[in-house]
């Protein structure tokens, strides 16, 4: 990207995200993670999809959520033990993939790393990073917290662009529903919408090409070529 742009992606954490999310941050000098915002349960949060032989699945991190409403998304605790649950399943269903033994071991690594952890938000960003380093991302990695962001949605979206010194924003397609374009535009700062793909299909294990699961996937079924598919064609 040009010297004189600095593009910047404000989103929630997810666990283990697909391919699209490494699209739009790989294109950004900046990615911010936006956990002061509101949990949200059924959401990307704390879970995501691999594949199996029954199709798609669902692997989820427990949290405790009873009684807390409205709780921020890096206040979220880790109710129980899953890593090692989680990596039983990716082993179960991954390894007669072309690159496990590659990235088998890495994945186990991560899991045990983050298994101690005791919330969602560190446990996101510590598997974001290796995700992204692996994928040879040159993107920063920041939290909202460490910076003065003030308002609500589109002007706390904005505050924390301008304290980046952002020039431009990118966004997921979402957002188009509630983003005050013109607040930024007066800012002078730049609002681009991410489109997500045409993404090349790849060998998968289990069946027909499934696009919506963990970039585990990529990485465990096309290993070093993960870095050219994780982008848009």
């Amino acid at each position: 990207m040009a010297s004189d742009i600095k593009r910047v992606a404000i989103i929630q954490s997810c666990y283990i995200p697909w391919r699209g999310f490494f699209d739009l941050i790989g294109q950004c000098n900046e990615y911010i993670i936006l956990d002061s915002a509101q949990y949200v349960k059924r959401h990307w949060h704390n879970r995501n999809k691999i594949k199996t032989p029954k199709g798609a699945e669902w692997i989820t991190i427990p949290v405790l959520t009873k009684s807390q409403y409205e709780q921020r998304i890096d206040e979220v605790e880790i109710s129980e033990s899953w890593a090692d649950k989680h990596w039983r399943s990716i082993e179960h269903n991954y390894r007669k993939a072309e690159f496990f033994p590659n990235y088998g071991p890495k994945i186990s690594d991560w899991l045990q790393a983050v298994g101690t952890m005791d919330r969602l938000t560190d446990v996101n960003e510590y598997l974001l990073r290796a995700v992204a380093s692996e994928l040879e991302l040159k993107v920063d990695i920041r939290r909202d917290t460490e910076y003065d962001g003030r308002g609500i949605r589109s002007e706390r979206l904005l505050s924390l662009c301008q304290a980046t010194g952002a020039t431009h924003y990118l966004s997921g397609p979402s957002a188009k529903v509630y983003l005050d374009e013109d607040l930024f535009r007066d800012a002078g700062i730049v609002v681009e919408w991410m489109q997500y793909g045409p993404y090349d299909s790849y060998a998968q294990q289990h069946g027909d090409f499934e696009p919506a699961v963990s970039v585990l996937d990529l990485l465990l079924n096309q290993g070093p070529r993960a870095k050219g598919l994780a982008q848009t064609a």
